[in-house]
């Protein structure tokens, strides 16, 4: 059976496609406000917390810009800070073909997984330049995330909140 390319072609055009068309450091610190002092070796290991956050707004048609924002820092003790960093890491995404109840997931879920790669190894290489062993930050669940997200938006205008 021959393939015909006329058919084929029409059928890819209707395929879902995502595109990065680019990525880039939108917004980057890195502190080590206590050095060299909180280079030495700690007696205890230090508390990581990070905070994830996920925003996006339409370009066009079919492009979004996606933000990722990494906050995060190091303590020990409770109190004294090791190291802090804030990353925003963003890229533009073409959507296409897709469904438009299916965009809004496809954004907020599937650009920042693309993203994330990218922005764990700038936060790992950030920490090890200040005297730190790297920080490889673990996979990020984006469904949870955005599950998550949504379950607290219907929450707050359940609540009487209006959100804009």
């Amino acid at each position: 059976m021959a393939d015909n390319p006329a058919i084929n072609g029409a059928q890819d055009n209707a395929l879902p496609a995502l595109n990065a068309l680019a990525q880039y450091c939108k917004d980057f610190s890195f502190e080590n406000p206590n050095a060299p002092r909180s280079l030495q070796q700690q007696a205890e290991g230090p508390q990581i917390s990070l905070q994830v956050n996920v925003n996006a707004k339409q370009l066009a048609e079919t492009d979004f810009e996606v933000e990722l924002t990494l906050e995060g820092s190091a303590k020990v003790g409770g109190t004294e800070t090791l190291f802090a960093f804030e990353l925003t890491y963003s890229g533009v995404f073409r959507v296409q073909n897709v469904p438009p109840d299916q965009i809004h997931p496809v954004v907020m879920i599937e650009c920042p997984r693309l993203l994330f790669p990218f922005a764990r190894q700038i936060v790992a290489d950030a920490v090890r330049n200040g005297g730190f062993p790297p920080l490889y930050i673990d996979p990020i669940d984006f469904v949870a995330l955005y599950r998550q997200r949504a379950t607290e938006l219907q929450t707050e205008q359940g609540a009487g909140v209006t959100l804009s």
